[in-house]
């Protein structure tokens, strides 16, 4: 009999002390990797062990919302999961459950970054028509805002939007790779023709970035990450000049904060020209290491990688990383096994 083909490799690996900071820092992550289509859940377990969970959703992206509603985006779809216990409340040891109460069908508009607005709708860096969007009832979706060098909507990816920063629950920054207003044509700005956006003003605040991603705001700071550097830090609103805090070997994109430490999200860097020909492949080179695919855990007082998680395998690419504060075990309910058939609560 043939022997059967090997199933896909997974390992996760923490530094020495992940688990103990995570526990005392009562919280638990969520992250996606849209090139094997999975959304983990991590948190621990009551004897103080890493639990990991992963449900399937096919190019998932996006994360966006709180601990009690998580919005998410996925190749065509939009999606909305709702906690369904009540606060103080555990079942089978999991202290959240969020199962899928809706979904938006979208079409393939290569989304990006996703937040929550105050009122629980949520708007979405809209990547191939090159604008920000919110979900319709009756069409793919809502554009709300566009660059002004992008001259009308078109699904041709001009300018390589991806990456939005929230104030009080409002679109305020937006990252772009490249200001181009033709198609695809990001690309040839990607070592340094990338830019940050104030969207309330149509203003350029800081240029001459490589590939910026995850723009978030924080404790009155514009944090980012250079993907095409390698390097996490913020942005001097002042001067608009890009201050680097670290380095961190991968391709950047995905960031949260908990606490006094953000979490960046790292990837290994594919063989494209997407990736190739960046300041980063010296970077890595001049520090003899290879790029990653994990989560680098950064102490913002000191600016060093305190912890990290890394992952091998068949997961290599990460797209975004949400800290879930005052979780400690969670559990995301996908919709390709029975146990969404059994998930039934009564409001």
């Amino acid at each position: 009999m043939p022997t059967p083909p090997a199933k896909p490799s997974f390992e996760l690996m923490t530094s020495r002390n992940f688990q103990s900071w995570l526990i005392s820092q009562k919280a638990s992550i969520a992250f996606t990797t849209y090139q094997v289509g999975k959304v983990f859940m991590l948190g621990t377990n009551p004897d103080g062990k890493i639990h990991l969970t992963e449900r399937t959703f096919p190019r998932c992206m996006g994360l966006g919302g709180n601990t009690q509603t998580l919005w998410m985006s996925s190749r065509y779809q939009v999606w909305r999961f709702e906690n369904s216990l009540q606060p103080g409340q555990v079942y089978n040891q999991y202290d959240r459950i969020y199962i899928p109460q809706m979904a938006y069908t979208t079409g393939d508009l290569d989304i990006h970054d996703i937040i929550m607005q105050p009122d629980g709708k949520p708007v979405f860096v809209n990547t191939l028509f090159s604008c920000l969007a919110t979900v319709s009832d009756t069409h793919s979706f809502r554009p709300i805002w566009k660059p002004p060098f992008i001259s009308q909507l078109a699904p041709e990816d001009r300018c390589h939007l991806n990456g939005m920063a929230a104030i009080d629950g409002q679109p305020a920054y937006v990252t772009a790779v490249g200001r181009s207003d033709a198609s695809d044509g990001w690309r040839d700005h990607r070592r340094s023709g990338g830019i940050l956006m104030d969207v309330r003003t149509n203003e350029v605040v800081c240029q001459g970035l490589s590939m910026p991603h995850s723009p978030r705001w924080y404790r009155d700071r514009l944090w980012l990450l250079e993907a095409g550097t390698g390097f996490f830090g913020y942005v001097d609103l002042k001067t608009g000049k890009f201050e680097q805090v670290c380095f961190c070997p991968g391709f950047l994109r995905g960031l949260t904060f908990i606490g006094d430490y953000a979490l960046v999200g790292m990837s290994g860097i594919r063989e494209n020209r997407t990736f190739s020909d960046l300041a980063l492949d010296q970077n890595l080179a001049d520090r003899n290491v290879s790029a990653r695919c994990g989560i680098q855990v950064i102490n913002l007082n000191t600016g060093t990688a305190d912890h990290w998680i890394r992952m091998e395998g068949i997961v290599q690419e990460l797209y975004d990383v949400k800290a879930l504060p005052q979780v400690i075990r969670p559990l995301l309910i996908g919709v390709q096994k029975d146990e969404i058939h059994k998930m039934i609560s009564i409001e």
